[in-house]
């Protein structure tokens, strides 16, 4: 695919006309016209912003023809403590879109990271990928249910002998030791996490 396909491509598996496209980029409808044409190149300001809003890489403007690409939407399932461990919430809030060439196999979903308890690994309000699992190796980051499935906490998983820590990475917090008394419940590894600069 040639860079005028792929930015027509883009645009309409977004649902966007030409007219919403240009708006957003803050040029005219006759540019964008023009890009899918062929007629000229969009400038690397526009394809900045073009592939932030897109999710798709700067490179993908500039590779060769390549095979379409095809967008899933992950589902964010609202807001998960990186602190203080909150109440579980697993209602839908919104879709990230992602190529889905580009993703980890599995069931994937987002949660939106809250407090600095796994600062600087995931800072606070930062999007984090999930693969639904039941278990992960130790020392891999994890989505954790606890307090009877009632709250929920992302951390470090240690195994120590019959004992489970779930470690932050901000020292100025503290473990969480999970046992029969203080059970705990996988759901998911973190796979990816996304934040603004």
């Amino acid at each position: 695919m040639h860079l005028k396909d792929k930015i027509k491509h883009l645009r309409k598996q977004n649902n966007l006309t030409q007219d919403d496209l240009a708006k957003r980029l803050g040029v005219a409808k006759t540019t964008v016209s023009t890009w899918e044409r062929g007629g000229n190149r969009p400038l690397m300001d526009k394809i900045v912003v073009m592939s932030d809003m897109f999710n798709v890489p700067i490179s993908y403007f500039f590779d060769e023809p390549t095979e379409d690409i095809e967008i899933v939407n992950i589902p964010l399932l609202g807001a998960i403590s990186c602190g203080d461990p909150i109440t579980a919430i697993e209602n839908v809030d919104e879709y990230q879109k992602e190529i889905k060439n580009q993703l980890p196999t599995g069931n994937l979903f987002y949660l939106k990271a809250q407090g600095n308890s796994m600062y600087p690994t995931i800072p606070d309000g930062a999007m984090v990928m999930v693969r639904e699992q039941v278990d992960v190796e130790n020392g891999e980051i994890a989505a954790v249910l606890i307090n009877g499935d009632e709250e929920a906490t992302i951390k470090r998983v240690r195994r120590i002998n019959d004992h489970i820590l779930l470690e932050p990475e901000n020292k100025e917090y503290n473990s969480l030791i999970i046992d029969k008394r203080n059970p705990a419940r996988i759901i998911g590894k973190v796979v990816r996490v996304k934040y603004d600069l």
